[in-house]
């Protein structure tokens, strides 16, 4: 199962992902943000990184700025967690994959959610509903996602933590668990924000994928 660890701020840190296992990094471009990517890393660090896949969160952001910052970081996907159009997403997907977030809260209807979104970008995230545009570090009702018809490959994220990796190989398990393209982890895996506890990375990765 893939894994994405978003959040990073560290170079040592995101040197060390790929050695676990790890298929994607997220660099939080959301100055707003605890874990805002410039507080420990420069583009020219992230333009560097070249051995793991780099995911560029975004939130409501102009156009400009997005493709700007794909361009100087060599990104390879962006993260678009705000309240973007499918307008908005369509010109971003023009040039560089996009995997849009949804904030599921306990009534949401999740395919009307999704639809307008469905020819304009590549993949979807589900996260928890929370105050603000961050991570809110509790998990939503994943049964939600059961008998929904999503169409496309997703992160799941919101909250997970160790100890969740039978959870989320019995969910793999299910027709939902096809489309599951990664999960995403992040402040339950930190010392502080933005500072990752990487044995604890680590020992996460191992177990979820102990049965391949």
């Amino acid at each position: 199962m893939r894994v994405k660890v978003c959040g990073m701020t560290l170079p040592e840190q995101v040197e060390e992902l790929s050695t676990m296992g790890v298929t994607f990094a997220g660099f939080i471009f959301y100055p707003k943000s605890p874990r805002y990517v410039f507080k420990g890393l420069t583009t020219s660090h992230i333009r560097k990184i070249n051995n793991i896949n780099k995911v560029g969160v975004f939130v409501n952001a102009s156009i400009e700025e997005v493709l700007h910052m794909v361009d100087e970081c060599r990104l390879h996907m962006v993260q678009l967690h705000g309240d973007e159009t499918p307008k908005y997403c369509e010109k971003i997907a023009d040039y560089v994959s996009v995997v849009k977030a949804f904030r599921i809260s306990e009534n949401d209807n999740i395919e009307w959610m999704v639809r307008p979104y469905m020819d304009v970008c590549d993949m979807f995230m589900f996260d928890t509903m929370g105050a603000g545009y961050g991570g809110t570090g509790k998990k939503f009702n994943w049964n939600m996602l059961k008998d929904a018809s999503i169409g496309k490959p997703f992160f799941l994220s919101g909250g997970i933590e160790p100890g969740d990796e039978e959870q989320l190989k019995e969910f793999e398990k299910l027709p939902i668990g096809k489309a599951l393209f990664s999960v995403d982890i992040n402040s339950k895996f930190e010392v502080s924000p933005g500072v990752k506890d990487m044995a604890k990375v680590k020992e996460f990765v191992t177990q979820l994928n102990s049965r391949y």
